[in-house]
């Protein structure tokens, strides 16, 4: 089988997945082993073009034409393969978490939520391999879509309203400046492919590359740019396991992971170093690292405060691309991967608490963490790795970034990531330090245990996954730094 057919079948597998899931939906075994083959065929297909990206190809295919030099086409590349790969071992890994969670917390309509799941990991995939701008655009609002039913999966008002909320936000920011984006691409240059080194040198004034850059930034609001944030707190009214699909599996990741091949493949880093127009956009994604972290310390409800530091985290991964040096680049692609775990565990955890307890607020944590010693470790260990710290391996997508503001001469951007980390630290580690030190869990003794063992094995997972990262991330490493040869 061709390296081209390969990328066909892994964005069809996971929508082929979802057919399944909802053909077996009467029979729960056989709905979640569909799931998790779907999972395991699609990390197999993404993983069989490894060698091939390794080698220096870059295969691809021309699924339509919809319109004369605008195609709908896939095609792989080192970035494209790190998110493809990213999103199909975490899908893997969150519908054994997902198996557990939904069952014990007696969740409703969990064959439309397997469905749309499959869905939304086949519409990253998609946003993964995209050729060209347009077929980027394509998917990244088939991902919106798709995980509009997951954010109000409860049915409930509170549900139904943080659903128009991320609705809203995302397809405002998408068509009213995404697409605009796109559209004056190809005005200026005729093209909408991705291209190594960038099509827009020589095509345009730095003040259009400014302008046009900041409406990339701001359209693809999965990056979370303030002020265009509010959708991801709002979605926090989705269960656990679509929590961790938006933070830390396919929404948010798309999002910078869209950001940051648009720096790469479309202005090319030596336009964007040359040209300072962007400059101003440093400052706002190091405010919204700034911000949302204060913000969070003020958040008593576990996820929400989860949410806020996402949002800051995400600017991580913008600020690499506007550094537009080649430590930049490979810190906020490292970044990627390294939150990813660190985050989807983090939200696991969150889930089981919640199962387990039936607890949301921080303030109502005290002494859990004798009666739930594995979670609590677990949230430790991710906290540590997402504040950026040895041996956890959250520091190093920190430590090229800091490397990139050194080489680009922003000095004062490396503060600004030191005090993240200490900031990451002011409003993760108190809740395992009040859950380990601090009181008796508010309930008879015996009642509170660990949460299913589905979930304990995806947080057991995901957590030594942060370990190992630190002592061996040359995989992550390596295909970061094609992107920059």
């Amino acid at each position: 089988m061709s390296d081209a057919h390969l990328l066909v079948l892994a964005v069809f597998t996971p929508l082929v997945g979802a057919i399944l899931v909802a053909l077996t939906g009467k029979w729960i075994n056989l709905r979640e082993s569909v799931s998790l083959a779907a999972g395991v065929t699609l990390l197999a297909l993404v993983s069989s073009l490894i060698p091939a990206i390794l080698a220096g190809k870059q295969p691809g295919i021309l699924l339509a034409l919809p319109v004369p030099d605008i195609p709908i086409a896939l095609q792989a590349e080192p970035l494209g393969l790190l998110f493809a790969l990213l999103a199909s071992f975490l899908w893997i890994v969150t519908t054994v978490y997902s198996i557990g969670y939904m069952r014990a917390h007696g969740e409703a309509h969990q064959t439309r939520f397997y469905a749309f799941f499959a869905i939304a990991i086949g519409s990253a995939i998609g946003v993964a391999f995209a050729q060209n701008l347009f077929t980027l655009f394509l998917f990244y609002e088939l991902l919106t879509v798709s995980t509009y039913p997951l954010v109000t999966h409860a049915g409930t008002p509170e549900a139904r309203q943080g659903g128009r909320v991320y609705l809203g936000i995302l397809m405002a920011t998408s068509m009213g400046f995404l697409l605009l984006a796109v559209v004056w691409t190809w005005h200026l240059t005729g093209s909408v492919s991705f291209q190594d080194g960038g099509i827009l040198a020589g095509k345009a004034s730095p003040l259009v590359i400014g302008v046009l850059y900041a409406l990339f930034a701001f359209g693809i609001g999965k990056a979370a740019l303030l002020p265009f944030h509010r959708w991801l707190p709002a979605a926090m009214v989705a269960p656990t396991p679509v929590s961790a699909l938006l933070h830390a599996v396919a929404v948010v990741k798309a999002g910078v992971f869209a950001i940051l091949k648009v720096t790469v493949y479309i202005f090319g880093i030596d336009l964007l170093g040359q040209t300072h127009a962007t400059g101003w956009l440093l400052w706002v994604a190091a405010g919204t690292i700034v911000g949302a972290s204060l913000v969070a310390m003020h958040q008593d409800n576990l996820k929400r405060r989860l949410a806020y530091s996402t949002i800051s985290q995400l600017s991580y991964v913008v600020l690499g691309a506007l550094l537009a040096n080649a430590a930049g680049i490979i810190g906020g692609a490292m970044h990627i991967a390294m939150h990813a775990f660190g985050k989807i565990t983090l939200f696991f955890c969150a889930g089981a608490i919640l199962v387990a307890t039936h607890k949301t607020e921080i303030s109502q944590m005290d002494g859990l963490g004798r009666r739930m010693p594995l979670t609590m470790g677990a949230f430790l260990i991710a906290a540590i790795s997402i504040a950026g710290l040895p041996p956890l391996g959250g520091l190093w997508g920190k430590w090229y970034l800091a490397l990139g503001a050194l080489d680009a001469g922003y000095s004062v951007l490396v503060g600004v990531l030191m005090l993240s980390t200490l900031l990451n630290i002011a409003y993760l580690i108190p809740l395992p330090v009040r859950a380990f030190f601090r009181g008796e869990p508010n309930a008879p003794t015996g009642t509170i245990t660990e949460a299913p063992t589905a979930c304990l094995l995806a947080i057991g997972v995901t957590t030594v996954m942060c370990l190992v990262l630190f002592f061996y991330p040359e995989p992550v490493y390596r295909l970061a730094l094609m992107l920059v040869d």
